[in-house]
């Protein structure tokens, strides 16, 4: 294997490995919550943009791969081990820490833990479930931390709400991602818009979510994400 190629094989990892680099500084910056960081805004919205960029990685790592034609098993399960950080750990870490910052003495905050538990759960059964090759069946873990980002960075600011609803929140949430509910891909297969219509129409209602809530606007993407899986077969 000549230098050339190596390279090439090695696009898709390094891009998914820049995944897990962002979800383990978004870790550091969810158990350091309110405290000031980077150009004076609070270290969770850091952990947020953390989030963010761990999952533009794990969008193109894939799409990468297919492209350069270097698909390979051990970029599944690199991925999948990124993931478990990037979008089980640190959204569950972000979860505990407001629960925790609005409730010090409370024990509930350590339900949040149920996050990266399942999660990892659902990422070690879709790597043997040969069902999900185009399409998922549960929620992806990605839309899982998005779900979060939009929770927490509403929750921060309303820390009134009950914290039963949050648990029952966490326990709802996570048992979506190992359900048997069929989910479509949230991965372009190429940019056709007839193949890949549902990701352009959610890619749509991001957008008009945010719009109108701003980070909130995230959780009702996901929710919309879920019901239009739901709701709308091929």
């Amino acid at each position: 294997m000549n230098i050339f190629s190596a390279i090439k094989k090695n696009i898709p990892n390094t891009i998914t490995c820049l995944n897990l680099l962002c979800g383990s500084i978004a870790c550091i910056m969810a158990l350091r919550f309110d405290e000031q960081v980077w150009w004076g805004i609070c270290a969770y919205q850091a952990a947020f943009i953390m989030i963010a960029l761990a999952a533009l990685f794990d969008f193109f790592d894939g799409l990468v791969a297919r492209l350069l034609n270097v698909v390979s098993a051990i970029g599944k399960e690199l991925d999948s081990l990124c993931d478990c950080v990037s979008f089980g750990l640190a959204p569950g870490l972000l979860v505990y820490a407001a629960m925790n910052h609005a409730d010090p003495d409370s024990a509930l905050c350590y339900a949040a833990l149920l996050i990266p538990v399942l999660g990892a759960v659902r990422l070690a059964n879709f790597n043997v479930d040969t069902r999900q090759t185009t399409s998922f069946i549960g929620m992806p873990i990605p839309a899982n931390a998005i779900f979060w980002i939009g929770f927490i960075s509403w929750y921060a600011n309303n820390t009134f709400l009950n914290p039963w609803f949050v648990v029952a929140l966490i326990v709802a949430m996570s048992l979506l991602m190992v359900s048997s509910i069929p989910m479509f891909s949230l991965k372009l297969k190429n940019f056709n818009f007839k193949e890949n219509y549902k990701v352009y129409f959610l890619i749509f209602a991001f957008f008009l979510f945010v719009f109108t809530s701003h980070l909130p606007g995230l959780s009702w993407t996901i929710i919309f994400y879920v019901l239009a899986s739901a709701l709308v077969k091929d």
